[in-house]
């Protein structure tokens, strides 16, 4: 018997390589299905012509032109692109790199209820530190960290006009805070899902699926000794990614 892949896409910075090969790894470790995973690399989405989002650097920080807000990974904005880079059709996740698998991502499929234009996990996140990973500006606005991990139904009516052109000009807040949705259209999914290290704790969810070292990943300084870095290294080293 044939089965389709399960379509997913991880944002990809070259700043992070070994997250992503964390990522993928632990995503292929747990799961019962195949798995179709693609790297979002804004250097290929520009090649490709769908990715032309411009950008400034300036005393160690990136700044978005379009809005002048500063951004902390290459995979920012390109996140949205997945409905077009699906045709528009079927289902897809996107997530971080900075995500450790702990459960058959499968399982996170079959909670998909095309109802939904998208459906995530709906944090409350109010970081009050400034700076996060390796020193990049802590951005706060509406629906923090929501994005960073989306079950997208691609072939909803309200996603039909998230198109490329749509990425490339509307700013960051419109795009992160799924201000083209009415609440209606939002989905929600257990916190297990997308379980912020440093943020959650275990009266949240005392054995998650999958956890996303948004802080900074345990090869980043004082992230050496966080919650489930050492589950992390073992996968880190597991693959030769440190």
């Amino acid at each position: 018997m044939i089965r389709t892949p399960l379509r997913i896409y991880i944002g990809y910075d070259s700043r992070e390589r070994a997250a992503y090969e964390v990522c993928v790894q632990s995503l292929l470790d747990h799961s019962s299905m195949p798995l179709s995973i693609e790297p979002l690399d804004e250097r290929r989405l520009r090649h490709a012509g769908l990715y032309r989002r411009e950008w400034t650097y300036e005393d160690g920080q990136y700044y978005d032109t379009r809005d002048g807000r500063p951004w902390s990974t290459e995979f920012a904005f390109s996140r949205f692109l997945v409905p077009a880079l699906c045709q528009w059709r079927g289902v897809a996740l996107f997530c971080d790199c900075d995500f450790l698998w702990r459960s058959d991502v499968a399982e996170l499929f079959r909670l998909h209820d095309p109802s939904f234009a998208v459906q995530v996990v709906k944090h409350d996140h109010r970081p009050d530190e400034a700076l996060k990973m390796d020193g990049r500006v802590q951005t706060k606005y509406l629906r923090k960290n929501w994005s960073s991990m989306v079950l997208w139904s691609n072939s909803h009516p309200s996603n039909l006009m998230l198109t490329p052109h749509k990425v490339n000009v509307e700013h960051g807040q419109f795009l992160h805070a799924f201000a083209w949705l009415e609440p209606h259209e939002i989905g929600a999914l257990p916190v297990g899902w997308n379980y912020l290290v440093g943020t959650n704790t275990s009266k949240d969810d005392p054995n998650p699926d999958a956890v996303h070292f948004t802080a900074g990943d345990p090869t980043m300084p004082g992230h050496e000794h966080d919650e489930y870095a050492r589950e992390w290294t073992t996968v880190a080293m597991r693959v030769g990614a440190i």
